[in-house]
Formats: structure tokens, sequence, C-alpha cells
């Protein structure tokens, strides 16, 4: 267990570098108040996850902790966003669309409250 948890954290933290550096790169090259670096991220991450997960399902060219690593920890540190589009696409494919649709529509709009909540309280005690 500690061995899985070492490689999805190396994984992330590679993914969290990864991010930082696409994004500043980014901002840096387009000059818009427009969010451009993290919607880049987001898509690249989801395309990142769809071919590992494609791979993984059609060969055993990646082990588990490799999948592992590549997935939880790098696309999870990259993004979660990717892991989010990946659950949606899986509910799809199973015609889960009850789920699909409470998942989608909670997350983004539990998400969106939870983030001014936060907000909101910080600035109440601070």
């Amino acid at each position: 267990m500690f061995r899985l948890i070492f490689v999805i954290g190396t994984g992330s933290f590679a993914g969290g570098v990864a991010r930082f550096l696409l994004s500043r790169f980014i901002h840096s090259h387009a000059h818009t108040g427009f969010p451009l670096g993290t919607m880049i991220v987001n898509i690249a991450g989801c395309l990142l996850i769809g071919v590992i997960f494609g791979i993984s399902e059609r060969s055993d060219i990646l082990s588990p902790e490799v999948r592992m690593f590549l997935t939880v920890g790098f696309c999870g540190g990259f993004t979660t966003f990717s892991a989010f589009a990946y659950e949606n696409i899986a509910m799809l494919k199973d015609g889960n669309f009850l789920y699909f649709s409470l998942y989608t529509g909670l997350s983004v709009f539990l998400g969106l409250l939870a983030v001014n909540m936060g907000n909101l309280f910080i600035q109440k005690i601070l």
C-alpha cells in the first residue's frame, strides 16, 4: 500500500508542476483576462486521461501501478477536471443518464457554491 501511495504521490507532484509550468507559459504568451491557461490544462488533461484509459482498455501495455501513476497521480495533479470528465463519459457509456445528470449538475452547482461560501466565510472572519 505504501508503494502505491508513493507512486500516486510522485505522479501528483509531477502533474502539479506540469500544470503550473504550462499555465504560466500560456499566461505569459496570451495576454488576456480569460483563464486560457486553466482551460487548456483542463482540456489537455482530459485528452491525456482519455488516451491512458483507451490504452488500458485495449491492451496490457500499462501495469496497474503505471496506470495509477498516470491517471490518479499525474492527471489528478495536473487537473481533477480530467477525472470528472472521464467519470461522466463512463456513466454515459453505461447509459446511466440519471447519475450523469446528477453528478454533472451537482458538481458544478455545489462546487461554485462551495467556492463562494468559502470566500464569504474568510471575508467574515478576517
